[in-house]
C-alpha cells in the first residue's frame, strides 16, 4: 500500500523543488517532473503474453512502463494513443429540397388547385373514415392475434385496402407506375423497400395487405393504429433489446409459416429524401430467408415529396396542391443468401443494399436513423443549419460501440456550448460548459478534440474524441481508481474540500466557485456529496472529464511495479 499512499499525494511542487527549478534540469529532474506512462491491454487468448502480467479482469491485463508523455496527450493514462475522425459525405439525407413554397408556376399552380384540394380533402376523409370502420368491424371479437387473420375478416379488409387507393388519388397519386411483380409469397416471404414518403406504406397497404415492423408508438396514432394492427403489425423499441429480439423472433415465425401474409420492412428505420440509400437494420436479414428488394421513386420537378425534416401538415397541404404526384415502384429480382455458407445478417444486408443502389442509381452511405435523432435535436435547439450535426453514426457506432443515448447526451453537452452557423465551438464555451478554468491541462484537452487545428472543434470532433475515451479499455477502471483516491477519508463518498484538494495536482490553485461548478456537475442527486454512482456516471456522460484525474496514476519516486499492484488492489 506504499504506492496508494504515494499516488494520495499532491503533485505540487515543495520548496525542494522550487529551488531545483531555478537550476538547469538533469536527465533525472527531467524523469521526475515529466512523469510518463502506458497502460498496455493484454489479451489472455494470446499465448504469447507475459505470464507475470497481473490481471485486473476476466478479460484483460495491465503492464506499465515508461513512455508515453502526459504534457502531449491526456489520455494517455487510460491507454489511448489519439484519435482519427472517420471521414464522411457532405450530403444531409434527410433535407427536403423544396421545404417552402418558391417561384411564380409553385404559387400560380396553388391558387389554381386550391378548390381542388377541398375536394381532395373530403375525399381523403371519407376514405379514411370508411376505411377505419371497416378495420373496427373486422378487428371486433378478434382475440387471437397469435395466429392468422381469418380468412373471412381479410376480405372485409379489401373494404380499407380499396379505401387506401382513394387516399392515394387524393394525394394526387391518379396513376402509379409499376415495374416487374411481386414474387410469390412461399418464394420470398420478406420484402424490404427503401422508405422516402409515409406514402410507401399506404402503397404497400393496398397493393400487397403484409404485415409490418413498426414502431410502438404507432399504436396510439389516431386512425393509423386500428389500421396497422390488422395487419398483424410487429411492434419495436428500438432502443431495446430486448424488444429488437422478440422483434426478430417474431420475423422468424411468421416468415416461416405461409398462413402469414408476406412481411414488409424498411430497414433503413427511416424516411430519406430518395438521393442516396442509408445503412440497414439487420432485422430482415437475420432470419437467413430470400428477399424481395423494392425501391420506390418519386420524380419531381417543382415539389420533392419526401418526407425529410418537414411537417406532415406542410407536406399533406402541398400534396393537396398539385396537379398530379408522380410515384414509381420497382420489383427487383429475389437476393437470397448464399447457398455455400450461412451468410451473417451484415453481408446479406449489404448485398441487398447493392442491388437497390444499383437499381436506384444511388450510393449508400453510413448514415443510420440516430442521425435522424442528432438533426431533430439540433433543429428543435433552434441551430440554424441543423445538418451539419449528421455525421453518419452507423459508422462511428460500429468503431466505437457508443450507444443511442449517449450519443444524443453528447449532442445537449455540445449544443449547450452555443456553436456557431458554421457548428464550430470556441474554447471558452467547451470550458464553460464542462466548468474548467483555462490551464495547462484543460487547453491539452481541447487541444486533443480538435484534430484540424484550427483552434474551433466540430461536433464530430467532440463526439469521436468523446466515443474514443470512453472505449479505452481502462476507462471503467480508471474511473473507480479515480473516486478511491479522491475520497481521501475513506467513507466511500466524496466531499466538497475532497474533490477539491483532488483536482489541485491537475489544475492547480481553484477558487471556491471553481470548486463549487464541477462538484455540482458530478454530484447527481443534490445531496452535497458525490457517491460512487454519482462520480462513474458523471464520467460517463462527460468522458473527457477522466483527464481531470490522471495525476493520481503519476507519482513522485514512481514505482512501475507498485502501482501496477496498487491497479490490482483497488480494482
Amino acid at each position: 500500500m506504499a504506492a496508494a499512499k504515494d499516488l494520495k499525494t499532491p503533485l505540487l511542487p515543495s520548496s525542494d523543488d522550487q529551488r531545483r527549478l531555478s537550476q538547469p534540469p538533469s536527465d533525472a529532474d527531467h524523469q521526475l517532473h515529466n512523469p510518463q506512462l502506458i497502460l498496455d491491454v493484454i489479451d489472455h487468448s494470446d499465448p504469447s503474453a507475459s505470464s507475470n502480467h497481473e490481471t485486473l479482469t476476466n478479460e484483460c491485463s495491465i503492464s506499465i512502463n515508461t513512455q508515453l508523455d502526459f504534457d502531449e496527450n491526456p489520455y494517455g493514462f487510460i491507454g489511448s494513443t489519439g484519435f482519427e475522425v472517420p471521414g464522411s459525405t457532405t450530403v444531409d439525407p434527410f433535407r427536403n429540397h423544396t421545404p417552402k413554397i418558391e417561384g411564380v408556376y409553385e404559387w400560380v399552380k396553388l391558387l389554381i388547385c386550391a378548390p381542388i384540394a377541398l375536394v381532395r380533402l373530403v375525399l381523403f376523409a371519407f376514405c379514411l373514415a370508411i376505411g377505419y370502420l371497416a378495420t373496427k368491424f373486422a378487428l371486433s371479437g378478434w382475440k387471437d392475434k397469435q395466429n392468422p387473420m381469418p380468412k373471412w375478416r381479410c376480405r372485409v379488409m379489401w373494404i380499407t385496402r380499396l379505401c387506401t387507393r382513394g387516399i392515394l388519388f387524393s394525394f394526387g397519386y391518379h396513376w402509379i407506375q409499376r415495374k416487374g411483380k411481386p414474387a410469390p409469397r412461399e418464394i420470398a416471404p420478406i420484402i424490404v423497400s427503401n422508405h422516402v414518403s409515409y406514402i410507401d406504406p399506404i402503397f404497400f397497404f393496398y397493393e400487397l395487405f403484409p404485415t409490418i415492423v413498426a414502431s410502438e408508438s404507432h399504436d396510439s396514432m389516431p386512425f393509423v393504429g386500428t389500421i396497422i394492427r390488422a395487419m398483424q403489425v410487429i411492434y419495436v423499441d428500438r432502443f431495446s433489446q430486448q424488444s429488437r429480439k422478440h422483434a426478430v423472433n417474431e420475423i422468424k415465425r411468421k416468415a416461416s409459416s405461409d398462413r402469414f401474409p408476406r412481411l414488409l420492412l424498411f430497414p433503413e428505420g427511416t424516411t430519406t429524401n430518395g438521393r442516396l440509400l442509408i445503412s440497414f437494420q439487420h432485422g430482415a436479414f437475420i432470419p437467413g430467408y430470400p428477399i424481395q428488394p423494392v425501391v420506390v421513386r418519386y420524380p419531381h420537378v417543382h415539389f420533392d415529396q419526401s418526407w425529410g425534416h418537414i411537417s406532415l401538415a406542410t407536406l399533406m397541404f402541398r400534396m393537396f396542391t398539385q396537379f398530379h404526384n408522380f410515384m414509381e415502384v420497382e420489383y427487383l429480382p429475389i437476393v437470397s443468401p448464399s447457398e455455400h455458407h450461412k451468410e451473417s445478417a451484415v453481408r446479406f444486408a449489404e448485398k441487398t443494399g447493392r442491388a437497390m443502389a444499383r437499381a436506384l442509381n444511388v450510393v449508400q452511405t453510413s448514415h443510420s436513423f440516430l442521425d435522424y435523432l442528432l438533426l431533430s435535436k439540433a433543429a428543435d435547439s433552434g441551430h440554424e443549419n441543423p445538418s451539419l450535426f449528421v455525421v453518419e453514426m452507423a459508422k462511428i457506432q460500429q468503431l466505437f460501440h457508443l450507444s443511442s443515448s449517449d450519443a444524443l447526451d453528447l449532442l445537449d453537452r455540445f449544443l449547450a456550448m452555443n456553436p456557431d452557423p458554421s457548428g464550430n465551438v470556441k474554447i471558452q464555451d467547451f470550458l464553460r460548459v464542462l466548468r474548467l478554468k483555462r490551464c495547462g491541462l484543460s487547453e491539452k484537452m481541447f487541444e486533443f478534440i480538435d484534430v484540424g487545428r484550427n483552434g474551433k472543434i466540430i461536433f464530430k470532433e467532440f463526439l469521436v474524441a468523446s466515443a474514443h475515451v470512453l472505449n479505452q479499455p481502462l476507462f471503467q477502471q480508471a474511473c473507480e481508481m479515480a473516486f478511491t483516491e479522491s475520497d481521501i477519508n475513506q467513507d466511500h463518498y466524496i466531499s466538497e474540500q475532497e474533490f477539491g484538494a483532488s483536482l489541485m495536482p491537475a489544475m492547480g490553485s481553484l477558487s471556491t466557485d471553481e470548486i463549487d461548478g464541477l462538484f455540482n456537475l458530478f454530484d447527481e442527486d443534490d445531496d452535497g456529496r458525490i457517491s460512487k454512482g454519482d462520480f462513474v456516471n458523471c464520467l460517463r456522460k462527460n468522458p473527457l472529464l477522466i483527464a481531470l484525474f490522471s495525476p493520481h496514476f503519476m507519482h513522485k519516486d514512481f514505482d512501475p511495479n507498485a502501482a501496477a499492484g496498487y491497479l490490482e488492489e483497488i480494482v
